[in-house]
Order: structure tokens, then sequence, then C-alpha cells
């Protein structure tokens, strides 16, 4: 009884400490400070990125951690689809085919995702990092699955990107729709980019989950959590 009633003495003491100011919390753990794309995501990671949706501030503050290059824009309404904390991405430390529309925190999902995974993995399976990565836009006014009727999709406010394929510095293309059933290295290449991708990301679809995504791997900010 003495030693828990010590615990949480210390763990008040602790509180007031860090509340009134007299202690700093180290900002990757400060769950207040904005998020640092450079650090290796941890337990608050996921929080912190939820805070971008609403906060373009804060968001803007992430994204100047990344190294991204883009483009900001206003907000505005694309047919019944609105767009709102959105940026243009024309380069990451990987090229893309063309730049796309993304919503601030699917950028910056984007950056952790190229930083913490996709070049690991690279390096880990080919020994070389990846340069540039295809995809086939990210905006689409639509509902999921072009349905007439039914949800809209995470295209219709360029929440979502759809990778095709990736290049490696000799020129290699890793193509999702043949590789990832290959065997080898390539297919345990990919495997390694769709699990990692679910760190970065709240939705993540792939060849696993159904037809429609046989050649392209979906990564989304939504609000549902997938990883299949």
């Amino acid at each position: 009884m003495k030693s828990l009633t010590c615990v949480l003495i210390l763990v008040a003491s602790l509180g007031a400490a860090f509340w009134r100011g007299w202690l700093q919390w180290p900002p990757r753990w400060n769950p207040w400070a904005p998020l640092d794309v450079r650090e290796a995501p941890n337990l608050l990671a996921r929080f912190k990125l939820a805070r971008l949706a609403e906060n373009p501030m804060l968001c803007r503050q992430a994204l100047a951690s990344a190294g991204l290059r883009f483009t900001d824009l206003a907000d505005s309404q694309v047919g019944q689809c609105p767009l709102h904390n959105v940026v243009r991405v024309l380069q990451a430390g990987v090229r893309f085919n063309h730049p796309f529309l993304a919503t601030c925190p699917l950028a910056v999902g984007f950056a952790l995702f190229e930083r913490h995974t996709l070049q690991p993995a690279a390096q880990a399976v080919f020994g070389q990092p990846v340069v540039a990565v295809e995809h086939l836009g990210s905006f689409a006014c639509r509902n999921v699955y072009n349905r007439p009727q039914g949800r809209r999709s995470e295209h219709a406010t360029a929440n979502a990107l759809d990778i095709t394929a990736l290049r490696l510095a000799d020129g290699r293309r890793i193509s999702v729709l043949q590789g990832w059933a290959a065997g080898g290295a390539e297919s345990a290449f990919l495997r390694q980019v769709r699990d990692g991708a679910c760190q970065a990301f709240n939705g993540v679809l792939g060849p696993d989950y159904n037809a429609a995504h046989r050649g392209h791997f979906h990564l989304d900010m939504g609000r549902w959590a997938a990883c299949r």
C-alpha cells in the first residue's frame, strides 16, 4: 500500500511539474508538439497525424520537417466534392510520374512512409533506394468503386493515393501487379512496403484485399482503419 501511495505521489508531482512548465516533455513524446517526420514513428504518431486533419497550421509545421516540395492550395469545391486543407505534391525524396493533389495529412503520411518504410525496405532487400514512384492519382470526385450510390471514396477529397510501381536506382521497375505474387525479392519487398505503410496511413489496401486492388496499393488517411 505504501509503495502504491509513493507511486501515485510521484506521478502527481511529475504531472504538476509538467503542467506548471517546470519540466518539459521531449517533443517526440509531447502529444501537443508538431509531428516531426524525421523521427521514427512512436506510440503518439497516429494521434499526432489525426490532429493534422482539422489543424492546417499544425499540418504545415509537420510538412516543413518532411522535405517535400509542394504548392499550398486554397480550399475549393470541384463538383460536389470539397477540397479542404490540400496541397499539390511536386516531389519528395522520390520523383513522381506526375504531381498530385493531397490533403495535408496524406502528404505528411506519404513523407513518413517514404522515410521510415519505403526506403528502409528497398535498402534491406535490394541494397539501393527507390528513386521514383508511379501512381494513378489521388483526386477523383466519385463514390467507392464508382458506384452510382453509396459513400464517397477517400479519393473524392484527395485523401487517398494509389501506387502502382516503384523504380529503383539501377532502373529496375517493381510493379505491384506483376511482383506481388511473383515470389522472390520483389514479392518480399512489396509485402514489406504494404505492411509498413500501415504505420503511416489509416487505410492500406492491396492485392490481397480484392481484385479491384490487384495492381496497386491504395493508401488513405480516412477515418476507417484497414491494413489488408
